[in-house]
């Protein structure tokens, strides 16, 4: 007996990709921390960052689920979660409006930003539409050419911190464009499980990830590279207080997800470890966040 198909709302939720969502939610509760450390933070301000960058974030995995469709990675041999556009639960023409809808209410929740940040918020919300769309749209895009870890390293890393950090403060802090590191790296890490699941559709369809180019093998050390690059970060700021043990709490849950990624084959099972490395996001972003305002 077949599964009821999902309709209404759950499409779009199924769309959205819920599971992901802690790769925006994360830059922007660490960089309002290291705000509220240095006596600075406006909760309206912080409500309208996170709900831009979820909106951002939302609007690329629809555009995702749509243009993957396009361009033949979405096929009926698909592993990974249900999309919508290839499974025909929403029509070209409905993902194409929801896309529209989402990047739309990022646009009308950044006005606050922009009105606190001025025009350089402005462009770099701008911006982040742009290469969001440009992620997998366009003549180039970002997740086919193999730039997709450098792409969420910087942005839902570095720049989502920093920005988060100057909205609050007014200042471009230098910690907070280094430490927004730690959160880029393990998003990253989430990109490199969905690009290790999707290697064979990914090659078929000319998709040129970086595992693509360079072989599963480089993709599971880039995995090890990525988590352990984002548990050393801390100790830079407090090798010599406590409270840089407070983010290694979270490598624990971190070490069956590496194992796993070098011991598993079946796409499947590597499938299975994405959600699992995004609760490790937030749980790290959340011990790191506490330990910094501590």
């Amino acid at each position: 007996m077949q599964p009821a198909s999902p309709k209404g709302l759950k499409i779009w939720w199924l769309a959205s990709r819920p599971r992901t969502w802690f790769a925006s939610i994360s830059p922007v509760l660490l960089g309002s921390a290291m705000a509220m450390k240095d006596g600075f933070f406006d909760p309206l301000l912080f409500f309208f960052t996170l709900m831009t960058a979820l909106s951002i974030q939302i609007g690329t995995n629809l555009a995702n689920d749509y243009f993957d469709f396009k361009k033949g990675a979405d096929t009926s041999s698909r592993v990974g979660p249900v999309r919508v556009t290839q499974a025909g639960l929403a029509s070209e023409k409905a993902m194409k409006l929801a896309i529209f809808i989402a990047f739309a209410a990022a646009a009308l929740c950044s006005v606050y930003l922009i009105i606190q940040g001025g025009p350089i918020m402005m462009g770099l919300v701008a911006l982040s539409i742009i290469l969001g769309l440009a992620y997998t749209a366009g003549p180039f895009p970002i997740a086919y050419i193999g730039l997709s870890e450098v792409f969420i390293l910087f942005f839902f890393g570095s720049l989502a911190v920093a920005g988060t950090y100057f909205l609050q403060t007014g200042v471009w802090g230098k910690e907070a464009w280094f430490v927004g590191m730690a959160p880029g790296l393990i998003s990253s890490a989430i990109v490199v499980v969905n690009n290790l699941r999707d290697e064979t559709q990914d090659r078929l369809a000319g998709k040129k990830t970086l595992i693509v180019r360079f072989g599963k093998g480089f993709g599971k050390a880039e995995y090890l590279f990525f988590i352990l690059g984002a548990m050393a970060i801390p100790m830079l700021f407090f090798k010599d207080h406590p409270l840089a043990l407070l983010s290694w709490l979270a490598l624990p849950p971190a070490i069956p997800q590496i194992i796993a990624i070098f011991r598993e084959t079946d796409p499947k099972m590597i499938g299975a470890i994405l959600p699992k490395t995004g609760q490790i996001l937030f749980f790290y972003t959340l011990l790191l966040s506490i330990g910094w305002m501590l």
